[in-house]
């Protein structure tokens, strides 16, 4: 258990977490999956740390403070996501093949950098607006949420690359247990924020189904770049809502 969790808190941040003993099995890389929201708790906790050292400094500042550890301790890795997304559903034109090429490409178009723009500065926003109103529990809801996002996708759609890591994740999650950590984070969330919760996990299964309906009808499933950038999207959302409601 303990060296699943290690290695999701590995993959999933630039922390500097080794794993003991041999490489994970396939098995135990599968299993990784059902500690991706534990690991979005303790992004959050450490945001939450970040925001009480910044004290009583102007609410713009902590949010940017904010927004920089997140993305600092992340590694960026699903706003990569994102950029390869928003490159290859433009730049696709609708066609499969085109869009999946597209993702696969290092470089990034101008509608990656548009993308990845536009969500920091809704995220930042936001950030602003819970700083201004003292609304600090969903820095703990919305990076769990962004990563139950990717248990949800490899729950409920196909993934689509032959090889590589997401491919065995998705051979090898338990499936049932999955349901469970979904039921008991959706829970958490409700402790955390009251009702407000409702609203906010309301919205994310509304993003999330448009999105599922979105990536199934371009490319029959999804990649790593589409995890990546429902997980975004998912905690620009989460924000969003809280920001509106708390």
């Amino acid at each position: 258990m303990i060296r699943q969790f290690l290695f999701a808190l590995q993959f999933l941040t630039r922390l500097p977490v080794p794993v003991p003993g041999p490489l994970p099995g396939e098995a135990e890389q599968g299993r990784s999956l059902l500690y991706y929201p534990l690991v979005g708790l303790l992004i959050g906790l450490l945001l939450i740390v970040t925001d009480s050292l910044a004290g009583t400094a102007d609410p713009l500042l902590r949010a940017v403070l904010l927004l920089v550890v997140w993305v600092v301790v992340t590694g960026g890795l699903h706003i990569d996501g994102l950029a390869d997304m928003a490159d290859a559903w433009i730049g696709g034109q609708g066609n499969r093949d085109r869009t999946l090429e597209i993702m696969k490409d290092p470089t990034c178009g101008p509608m990656a950098v548009t993308g990845v723009v536009l969500l920091l500065l809704v995220k930042l926003a936001a950030l602003q607006a819970l700083a201004t109103q003292g609304a600090w529990g969903v820095l703990l809801v919305a990076p769990l949420l962004g990563r139950l996002s990717l248990i949800a996708i490899f729950l409920y759609l196909p993934y689509i690359r032959p090889v590589g890591l997401g491919s065995t994740l998705a051979a090898h999650l338990p499936r049932a247990q999955a349901v469970r950590v979904l039921l008991a984070s959706a829970l958490f969330c409700l402790v955390i924020l009251g009702w407000s919760a409702v609203w906010i996990l309301l919205s994310c299964a509304a993003l999330f189904y448009l999105y599922r309906q979105a990536i199934m009808s371009r490319i029959g499933g999804f990649t790593g770049d589409a995890a990546g950038a429902l997980c975004e999207l998912t905690e620009a959302m989460s924000l969003v809502v809280a920001a509106v409601l708390l």
